[in-house]
């Protein structure tokens, strides 16, 4: 059953990767290429106003490694192997939930897991430490950032555990106690991260606040459109299956019986 599940969570987050790939192409490409621009220009200004960086040999518009078309179809190649990665970490957290916690229907299992590791993976990062486009950002702390931003990952996925085992611990015949719980046990080390860790402000004086913002929700956008797509897949190809084994199961018995 695991290597079905498997299976299933590979082609899925393929499919939910390309998905987003064609997202992020057609909304968050574009203001890629407005950042490169602007940072092409102010690097083309900088060089032709400074005689030091002339004599130095220094060229600030030489042409990049990987040529902006290269950079757009392999964006594709990008998310589909992101989403082969999540698909078949997702299917093998997905074959121990089962039967263990959670809605019973694996449809439902299946929205609710995506929703709670969206939640952890992107929403609460977002919040902290936001994508930035390209000429947003010093290379010489992208290893600082980098830390950071694994850093609130691992308090999400903290969080998200707390969450569980504070409603799974909670006795009470109100589901509303074990929501409530489970809202404090998630909320209380997100925000004590998001208040403790130190923030990022790299944006350079001038930099248009639009582009900025556009960038960051195109970036949400494509991060909300995957696990959207992989659960809603996901959860209906599950559902599929389980219908089909009871309806074999189903058969298996009448014919045993007749």
């Amino acid at each position: 059953m695991v290597r079905i599940l498997l299976v299933r969570g590979l082609l899925v987050g393929l499919l939910a990767g390309l998905l987003a790939g064609g997202f992020a192409f057609v909304f968050g490409e574009p203001h890629v290429d407005g950042a490169i621009a602007l940072e092409e220009g102010a690097a083309a200004s900088g060089h032709s106003h400074s005689a030091d960086e002339a004599a130095a040999g220094h060229d600030h518009g030489e042409e990049a490694v990987i040529s902006r078309p290269v950079q757009k179809a392999g964006l594709f190649l990008a998310t589909g192997l992101y989403g082969l990665a999540v698909g078949g970490v997702f299917a093998l957290v997905f074959a121990g939930l089962r039967g263990r916690v959670g809605p019973r229907s694996d449809g439902r299992l299946a929205l609710a897991a995506a929703g709670t590791a969206c939640t952890a993976l992107v929403l609460v990062p977002f919040l902290k430490y936001p994508a930035n486009p390209p000429a947003v950002g010093d290379p010489d702390t992208i290893n600082g950032r980098t830390l950071l931003y694994v850093v609130i990952v691992l308090v999400g996925l903290a969080a998200t555990a707390i969450a569980v085992a504070t409603a799974r611990r909670t006795v009470s015949a109100d589901p509303w106690v074990r929501w409530v719980s489970a809202a404090g046990g998630f909320l209380v080390p997100v925000v004590a991260a998001w208040v403790l860790l130190p923030a990022v402000d790299e944006v350079p004086d001038g930099f248009p606040a639009t582009l900025l913002w556009e960038f960051r929700l195109a970036s949400l956008g494509t991060q909300l459109v995957f696990w959207a797509a992989f659960g809603v897949l996901f959860g209906w190809v599950s559902d599929r299956a389980a219908a089909r084994g009871a309806a074999s199961a189903a058969r298996v018995v009448q014919a045993s019986s007749s």
